[in-house]
């Protein structure tokens, strides 16, 4: 018998056509050899085309998985993404607030699309009580808007982000430029160092799921013991190599290749 590897939890929505949310939380967490686990907060019908439809569940049935699923199998980590009302950020907040683990908040506000996945009034809630909990907040320049007001323009606007997202609370912001011009420039700090991550621009525009991967490697990461910018560095070259990868589904915008290590075709 084999030890248990360790364990992801991810506590976002499902995405139907398999390129982001749960579904690409779990392909993530599988690649890099932890075992993920989900508490599923709303269910989307969505394809390459954007999101048809979405239905959030009760605050209960999502307090009921994490139970479940923390207090019998336990976790190492734990990846947050859509949540979609302030009734859903405060009961994961909650949730996360009496959890030893560390958590990666990916504060998701709208889809590859640009369908809003987050109510506006749940903004508030997101930064004075979901934030807070976060060893890690992976907002990208859409979403550091939405919640700070910062628009980001060159490196210094990606400080500022920085600054503004440590505010709320916490540990660590990783500020994500992959909508700024030129190299995919992400900014790691914790408010006293700063890591720049750049990589190449891949031109290829199967990008569906990026943020969700992204967040999901940080937390495989972090469940195998990284310190976090070495949990953050290895989660860029991941999602690199997958972002490079992606492939067309449907008549829209095809998702990255989660098994871009091993495809043999």
């Amino acid at each position: 018998m084999s030890a248990a590897p360790p364990r992801v939890l991810t506590v976002a929505g499902s995405d139907s056509g398999g390129g982001a949310g749960i579904q690409a939380d779990l392909k993530t967490m599988l690649a890099l050899g932890v075992h993920g686990m989900s508490v599923i907060t709303a269910v989307t019908a969505q394809n390459s085309l954007g999101v048809q439809g979405a239905w959030e569940l009760p605050a209960e049935a999502v307090r009921a998985q994490y139970r479940s699923v923390v207090d019998d199998i336990g976790v190492q980590a734990i990846k947050t993404g859509m949540l979609s009302s302030a009734a859903l950020v405060e009961t994961v907040a909650e949730l996360l607030s009496d959890t030893d683990a560390p958590v990666v908040v990916d504060p998701v506000g709208v889809s590859k699309h640009g369908d809003a996945l987050l109510a506006a009034e749940a903004l508030e809630s997101v930064r004075e009580r979901l934030l807070p909990t976060a060893t890690v907040a992976t907002p990208n320049l859409d979403e550091v808007a939405q919640l700070t007001g910062v628009r980001v323009e060159d490196e210094d606007g990606m400080r500022r982000a920085a600054e503004a997202i440590l505010a709320y609370g916490p540990r660590w912001a990783l500020i994500k430029g992959g909508h700024y011009p030129g190299d995919a420039l992400d900014l790691l700090t914790d408010g006293k160092e700063e890591h720049w991550l750049r990589a190449p621009r891949h031109d290829n525009t199967h990008t569906h799921g990026t943020g969700c991967t992204l967040a999901s490697a940080v937390a495989s990461g972090l469940a195998k013991g990284l310190p976090v910018p070495e949990a953050v560095r290895q989660a860029k070259e991941y999602v690199t190599g997958a972002i490079e990868s992606g492939f067309a589904l449907g008549a829209g915008i095809g998702p990255v290749d989660h098994g871009w290590r091993f495809r043999t075709f």
